[in-house]
Order: structure tokens, then C-alpha cells, then sequence
């Protein structure tokens, strides 16, 4: 208990999910909680996003662990929006130490096309610089930056066989690749300042995200309404391991070691979590 006893972390993407998940473990661990969401939906997805309650639920579940908690519903793809729920955070609970870009969307068969990859662009890749660039000038010395990508930042995808037939679920790839590179020049950067910075990876998740009828007809394209039933046997595709999917709690299990004293010295690494996924799509390089 209390590996990040006195911290404060920002936490986007915080009202279900990977971002619930990593909000209550961090506080059982001892860490005050600003909880960030955007709690209402994006037009051009086809499932549903979190709600103000879900919000007031992660809330309730860090409280119950014993530590206190500001929440703010607010758009990571704004940057006066995010930067103005995390001020307000910090004055509450004086200080930042530890912050977690965790939210993010799939913009899989998203409608119109353009806005999809747009929207799925400025969530995954704008958002996490605006939520890191906010919270900058506030971090000091054993500050620990964590951003959320995914596997499918490793994989390889050309040549496409229809190009443009599904911008949003490619701008999801795109993004997660493109932060992937972003953080590791940012600890490059950090690191003389003691402040480290690195991206967890998570294969199929078991969260609200990949239970949608978007991922469920992405993993079934030979049906019309696939069921998730329909889906989970594809779901293990992803994983040399024989799993369907990780858990939040196994994403916010590394969250946690990279948050803490534990990983003073890891910075730039790109911690796959993934049930060897990576290893169906690459050999071995040094």
C-alpha cells in the first residue's frame, strides 16, 4: 500500500473504463485523483460515450478508497477546456505529480468519413498533447507522464486493399503511432529535468470500447449485425496468447508501476501489454 502515497494524478477518459480503472487503483495506492471526461457523445461515432454519472461513479469509487477527488467534464481536444479543468484540480489539491492521457475513441466505420478521422485524430493524438502540455508547467522533478497507445500502433497494415474505405478506424492507428513518437522525443527532452515519460500499450481490452457494435462488426465483417457472442471468438486474433482480451485492471497494474518510485529510472519505454500481440507482427530486433 501507498506506492504513490501524497501524489496527485490527472486522469483523462477517467469516467468508465481503462481511465476508471487506473483512477481507483492509483488512489488505493495512496494518490488524490483529477478526473477528467468529456461525459456526453461524439456525433460522428456509432456507439456512446461516457455520462456525467459515470463520472460522479469514478468519483464515488476513489472516495471510497480513502482519497480525495475533483472532477471536471471536459474535452481533451480543446486545450482551453482541458487546461482550465486541470488548474481547477490543482488548486484544490495543490500540486500535480503524475499524469495519465488516457482517454481515447475508435472511430471504426464512422460517419461522415472526414469528421470521423478528425475527431478520432483530436481525441487520440491532440488530445494527449494538450493534456501532457497543459499539465507541464506544473510538474517537477519524479513527475511521471503515462499515455495510453495500443498494439495496433505496432501493426503492420499496407498495402490497404480499399483506401479511404474506413478513415476513422485508421486515424486510430495513426494517432496511437504518432504519440508513440511524440512521448519518446518528449522524455528525450524531460529526462535532464527528472521528469519521465512513457506510453503503456494494451491489446483488446475488455472495456465499454470493445464491447460496440463498431468493434464487433470490425472483428465480423462477414455478418450484418454481428453479436458480441459473434465476435469473441475473433477477438483472440489479436493475442498470441490464449486470451480474447486483457482486463483494465492489468493496464492500470503498469500504470501504477510507471507512476511510482518503482520506475524512477524507466523513461521512453513502450511497455507493451498485450499478451504477446506484438509477437505475431514482428521478429525479433534489438
Amino acid at each position: 500500500m501507498g506506492r504513490v502515497a501524497g501524489k496527485v494524478a490527472v486522469i483523462t477518459g477517467a469516467a468508465r473504463g481503462q481511465g476508471r480503472s487506473h483512477a481507483v487503483r492509483l488512489a488505493e495506492e495512496g494518490a488524490d485523483v483529477i478526473a477528467i471526461d468529456i461525459c456526453r457523445d461524439i456525433g460522428s461515432l456509432r456507439y456512446s460515450l461516457s455520462t456525467p454519472d459515470d463520472l460522479q461513479e469514478t468519483a464515488r469509487l476513489v472516495k471510497a478508497a480513502g482519497r480525495r477527488v475533483v472532477t471536471a467534464e471536459a474535452d481533451v481536444g480543446e486545450r482551453s477546456e482541458i487546461r482550465t479543468a486541470l488548474q481547477h484540480g490543482i488548486s484544490e489539491l495543490g500540486r500535480l505529480d503524475i499524469v495519465v492521457a488516457q482517454a481515447g475513441i475508435i472511430g471504426q466505420r464512422g460517419e461522415p468519413k472526414t469528421q470521423a478521422w478528425a475527431d478520432v485524430v483530436d481525441t487520440n493524438l491532440v488530445g494527449v498533447i494538450n493534456t501532457i502540455h497543459a499539465a507541464l508547467p506544473h510538474l517537477s522533478e519524479q513527475a511521471s507522464i503515462i499515455a495510453t497507445g495500443s498494439t495496433a500502433a505496432m501493426m503492420v497494415m499496407r498495402p490497404l486493399q480499399e483506401p479511404g474505405r474506413d478513415p476513422g478506424g485508421m486515424a486510430y492507428m495513426v494517432a496511437k503511432q504518432s504519440l508513440s513518437h511524440y512521448v519518446h522525443e518528449l522524455a528525450t527532452n524531460l529526462a535532464p529535468l527528472g521528469i519521465r515519460a512513457n506510453v503503456v500499450h494494451p491489446t483488446n481490452c475488455n472495456t465499454p470500447m470493445l464491447n460496440s457494435e463498431p468493434m464487433y462488426r470490425s472483428f465480423r465483417p462477414d455478418l450484418e449485425a454481428p453479436t458480441r457472442e459473434d465476435a469473441l471468438p475473433g477477438f483472440s486474433v489479436q493475442q498470441a496468447m490464449p486470451i480474447p482480451y486483457v482486463e483494465p485492471e492489468d493496464i492500470s497494474d503498469a500504470v501504477l508501476f510507471l507512476a511510482s518510485a518503482e520506475s524512477r529510472y524507466i523513461t521512453g519505454m513502450q511497455l507493451r501489454i498485450d499478451a504477446g500481440g506484438y509477437l505475431k507482427w514482428h521478429d525479433y530486433h534489438a
